[in-house]
């Protein structure tokens, strides 16, 4: 517990479908090995396929009498474990990872099956972090449910909608989580786990779980620590994302050296007793580790970057500080922390209707008009034959034309620049609550290609299938009605509690330093209208149906023009056609960066979206086209 000691932590998996060359290159290619690996599987749309897979088993286990499991993330066990557990426990690297999804006791005990089939001797120690599943208490806790604000003060205009009670006869909820945090994992490592597996923990305590066991952290009083150990697996939680990957300048990360793309580099933390820490990645591969990557990072999927909220810690990254240390190591410094919440944050889903996707691909002339007019046109017979059958209107369809800038908008904030393009993917989806009426749709998408315009083909795949319409939704739960547990091996369940040192005003910020704001640019120089990807790095993503984007200064002489000319107004008016509630700015001097919220901008979330872009992927990319007047001596001097 010296001064200077260092733990190495490298994370493989940013969601469940990674690359399954990830976790080999991190156990393979480092010298000396990694204390900790770390897997993120777990989102959103991901705990809402876990429940169908859950509910699919649990039906044949019904039909079969088989044993039930399908609740967590079989491929952890079999293209890691199987594959690196033996390397893994000769090196002494000890992994912790949330691939137990809903069912983390099953994933122990394949863990440990496996591990015997290995012939491991000593066999690993496994232990399950479980209790986040509320599910089997929903009738008895749905009355105590709070709505969850996606920014300080919403309106319930603002917050995800949620089923108010089981049995309401309103949507039926298949899955919901309560976001627990690091001491059950520090707990596990005292008892001595080689192996963590846990539910829906939240992402970034997986790796403040392991900093706070190897540093001696307390959960109450060492909230900058804990702040810092947190925004350390916040930057790493999302793989790639950290090393170039989704990097604004991707050119640099796709001809990087050491085969680029092909070859991208996973992120490695090596972190320090005062909560400080390196971001870098393996010697001798793709990708990129520098102020913008590590940024970019460091603002996807924020709300308030001054009440960052977590089981564990409300860390504070307005005035973090990012520094280039070598090739590929940036240092990142300054995260403050504070009590946490009474309330833990839970993640749920329920199933409401059905919907299905259909794509044609359109060739030729006036491809996006033709493409419309099949669109209009397959939605009206599809209707007039419900209508004869007795059934109801959609509940709701939405078609777009992707090739021709359909998301950049047509008519409200019209930024699209490609109208009369040759070639278009008309994409058409449908939400119904009767799975019939839409195989009616499925059926009357084909014979667009010979009844309608010229040019269609690429419907080779068939009729789409009808799917249950997954809706995700979030809320706040008393943390003390959230047990949680720790198995490990064949040893006595621990409960472990949560901390009580909690803060009411959690979700207020402490004012930023006086100094920390920047003088007024001046108007009277000469200026240059350039699109705002001159002056910054950004990228966005999703928090239910809100959306953050993140802008990082790429000079922070940029900084004051950045805060005068992105006010709410003009991002409001720019991003107008995609937002339908309301936008909030927030400021992080300390790397000159902004953040910006907004709530109801993609038709209702991730899962359950009819948008292409159900995630707001490309939200920031979108936005550094806007342009934005500079002086044209600052711009000439960088």
């Amino acid at each position: 517990m010296t001064s200077d000691k260092v733990v190495r932590i490298g994370c493989y998996s940013a969601f469940w479908g990674d690359s399954a060359t990830a976790a080999a290159q991190l156990v393979n290619q480092l010298q000396p090995p990694l204390d900790y690996m770390v897997a993120d599987y777990l989102a959103e749309v991901t705990m809402g396929i876990l429940a169908r897979k859950r509910e699919s088993v649990a039906k044949q286990h019904t039909a079969t009498g088989k044993a039930p499991g399908g609740g967590y993330v079989s491929e952890f066990v079999t293209l890691v474990v199987q594959r690196l557990l033996p390397q893994c426990m000769a090196h002494g690297t000890r992994i912790i990872t949330n691939a137990g999804g809903l069912d983390p006791l099953a994933c122990k005990q394949a863990i440990e099956h496996t591990a015997r089939e290995l012939g491991i001797s000593p066999p690993p120690r496994v232990a399950a972090v479980y209790g986040d599943d509320l599910m089997p208490r929903y009738a008895e806790i749905a009355g105590a449910l709070r709505p969850f604000a996606h920014v300080h003060g919403a309106t319930s205009a603002d917050m995800d909608a949620a089923p108010t009670a089981a049995g309401d006869g309103g949507p039926r909820v298949t899955s919901l989580n309560a976001y627990t945090g690091a001491w059950p994992i520090v707990q596990a490592l005292r008892d001595g786990a080689d192996i963590v597996v846990t539910g829906r923990a939240a992402d970034s305590a997986l790796v403040l779980g392991p900093l706070a066991y190897e540093f001696g952290w307390q959960p109450t009083g060492d909230w900058d620590r804990l702040a810092s150990g947190s925004l350390a697996g916040h930057i790493i939680e999302c793989g790639c994302q950290a090393t170039g990957g989704n990097f604004t300048d991707w050119e640099l990360s796709a001809r990087s050296a050491h085969g680029g793309w092909a070859n991208m580099g996973y992120p490695v933390i090596e972190c320090r007793a005062d909560g400080s820490f390196v971001v870098t990645k393996p010697e001798k591969t793709g990708g990129i580790v520098s102020i913008g990557t590590v940024g970019e990072q460091m603002l996807y999927e924020t709300l308030d970057p001054g009440a960052y909220m977590l089981p564990d810690v409300v860390a504070d990254f307005r005035m973090v500080t990012l520094r280039q240390v070598g090739q590929n190591r940036v240092e990142v410094r300054g995260a403050r922390g504070r009590a946490p919440s009474p309330w833990l944050k839970v993640s749920g889903v329920h199933v409401d209707g059905y919907k299905m996707a259909g794509e044609l691909v359109i060739g030729g002339i006036q491809a996006r008009e033709k493409a419309l007019a099949v669109g209009n046109a397959v939605l009206q017979r599809s209707r007039d034959i419900m209508k004869t059958l007795g059934l109801e209107d959609f509940c709701q369809t939405n078609v777009e034309v992707l090739g021709a800038e359909h998301t950049y908008g047509q008519v409200t904030a019209p930024h699209a620049l490609v109208h009369a393009t040759r070639e278009v993917v008309l994409r058409i989806t449908v939400l119904h609550t009767s799975p019939q009426a839409l195989r009616v749709f499925g059926m009357e998408l084909a014979p667009a290609a010979t009844c309608m315009a010229p040019g269609i083909t690429g419907n080779a795949s068939g009729r789409p299938h009808p799917q249950p319409q997954l809706t995700h939704f979030a809320g706040l739960i008393a943390r003390e009605l959230v047990p949680c547990y720790v198995s490990l091996g064949d040893g006595p369940t621990h409960k472990v509690p949560f901390h009580t040192a909690t803060s009411t005003e959690a979700a207020i910020p402490p004012p930023l330093p006086a100094d920390s704001h920047d003088a007024p640019v001046a108007t009277d120089a000469a200026t240059v209208t350039v699109p705002l990807i001159r002056l910054c790095y950004g990228r966005s993503g999703d928090k239910g149906d809100t959306v953050n984007i993140g802008i990082l200064a790429r000079d922070p002489a940029f900084y004051p023009i950045l805060r005068q000319a992105l006010c709410v107004e003009s991002v409001q008016a720019y991003m107008a056609h995609l937002c339908h509630g309301s936008i909030h700015r927030y400021e992080l001097p300390g790397s000159a960066a902004l953040n910006f919220v907004l709530t109801r901008s993609l038709g209702g979330g991730g899962l359950s979206s009819l948008n292409v872009d159900r995630q707001g992927k490309t939200y920031a990319q979108m936005l550094l086209s806007m342009p934005i007047s500079v002086p044209r001596a600052l711009l000439a001097s960088l």
